[in-house]
């Protein structure tokens, strides 16, 4: 797996998991991505009561620099108080898969608030991922 600094990542996770909206489950996440162009988007979940209509942290931060025209994540830290540290869901997994061209990897770094780390990928979550390609 390549090398990377992940602290800046973490860093950003981190500080925007305060804010995140969990007034049901009172699972606090954030999730940072760093993108093509160096940048980092972080984002934390937000909460409905219905459950249908939360929005996961990674989609959050995900969304926020795809706004912005930028397209391939090149990484993906998460930070949760779990432990050991939780892992995005399958919708997160999918969503990430989107912008990943198939044999391309994606490392994400799953950390909690204790210093907790695991390094894994989107190909060890998500193996045999589907994808169709872009839509023209």
């Amino acid at each position: 797996m390549l090398r990377m600094d992940w602290e800046p990542l973490i860093a950003a996770a981190a500080a925007v998991r305060a804010n995140a909206y969990a007034p049901y489950s009172k699972f606090l996440v954030g999730a940072a991505i760093l993108m093509e162009d160096g940048s980092i988007w972080a984002g934390a979940n937000i909460e409905n009561c219905l459950p249908s209509l939360t929005t996961c942290a990674e989609r959050n931060a995900l969304t926020a620099a795809l706004s912005t025209g930028l397209r391939k994540p090149r990484a993906v830290a998460v930070v949760t108080d779990t432990t050991p540290p939780a892992s995005p869901c399958g919708l997160c997994r999918q969503t990430l898969s989107e912008f990943i061209d198939i044999g391309e990897n994606l490392p994400i770094l799953l950390t909690n608030t204790a210093g907790e780390r695991e390094e894994t990928s989107l190909d060890e979550l998500l193996p045999r991922r589907f994808k169709l390609g872009p839509v023209a």
